[in-house]
């Protein structure tokens, strides 16, 4: 089975691409599932993208795909949460309304800011920026743990004004194993999120040395998405991410359905 688990279309605000767009290249890919993931991150800062998410127009679309494409790919429904301390109420209650297959957790700011536009890192070294952006998604999960997956753990490094772009585990091994335990010990998993690649860092998020670290205390839920927002990134670097995970230690990835795991022979 060959499944992408993190993909964005024309519902998220930084996408212009029709869903219909990414359910036909995941066919050409050969993928036999493909999930929904649209951006929702409540009080997001800039004006110039809205993360605001029309989730039942969102919800009818995948519907109607879902017949139209019925016994030929599967299509999950799911959200990607951009999260925040001050956020874990509103979640909870959004999360309720919604017959999601599967929920991810992610960190896209810090106190207010997002580490993708380079004024972030006029004021901000990156060792500092990368140990606080571990800090608040440390908090982030604290406040709201009703997410399957947490999302891409290394992004920050994507665009931190590193040489070379890689994060580095010894570094910042007391944060990391803090939020892995975490995870580990409320049922939650990671996700290998192959824009990495595309990023050109080398590797997926988070990097293998995360990934191995997450295997070695005892984590077993891990999915497998590209992050996709263009049709033509669907599917992408899922070979490289299956030997990543095989290499860390892992013989199984995870797909979800109604919120529920279900584990494939990466073999």
């Amino acid at each position: 089975m060959k499944a992408d688990f993190h993909l964005h279309s024309s519902f998220s605000g930084d996408s212009d691409t029709a869903p219909e767009q990414i359910v036909e290249t995941g066919l050409l890919k050969g993928l036999s599932a493909v999930c929904f993931t649209e951006h929702f991150d409540a009080d997001y800062p800039y004006d110039n993208v809205c993360f605001v998410l029309d989730t039942e127009a969102y919800l009818e679309r995948v519907l109607e795909l879902r017949s139209a494409y019925e016994g030929r790919i599967e299509i999950g429904f799911g959200v990607e949460l951009g999260l925040q301390p001050h956020l874990g109420e509103l979640y909870r209650s959004y999360v309720g309304q919604y017959p999601f297959d599967f929920v991810i957790g992610s960190t896209h700011l810090m106190d207010g800011k997002d580490p993708y536009y380079a004024s972030f890192w006029e004021d901000c070294a990156p060792k500092d920026g990368i140990r606080r952006f571990l800090e608040i998604t440390l908090e982030n999960m604290k406040a709201f743990d009703d997410f399957d997956v947490y999302g891409h753990l290394d992004y920050i490094v994507r665009y931190a004004p590193l040489e070379p772009k890689r994060f580095f585990y010894g570094d910042y091994g007391d944060l990391m194993d803090e939020i892995l335990r975490f995870l580990i010990s409320h049922g939650k998993g990671i996700e290998v999120n192959t824009g990495g690649y595309k990023a050109g860092l080398g590797c997926p998020n988070p990097c293998p040395e995360v990934l191995r670290r997450y295997r070695e205390l005892g984590g077993e839920i891990v999915t497998m998405g590209s992050d996709a927002h263009a049709a033509e990134y669907v599917g992408g670097f899922m070979d490289e991410a299956r030997d990543v995970l095989r290499d860390c230690g892992f013989r199984y990835f995870t797909v979800f359905r109604g919120r529920k795991a279900g584990f494939v022979a990466l073999d």
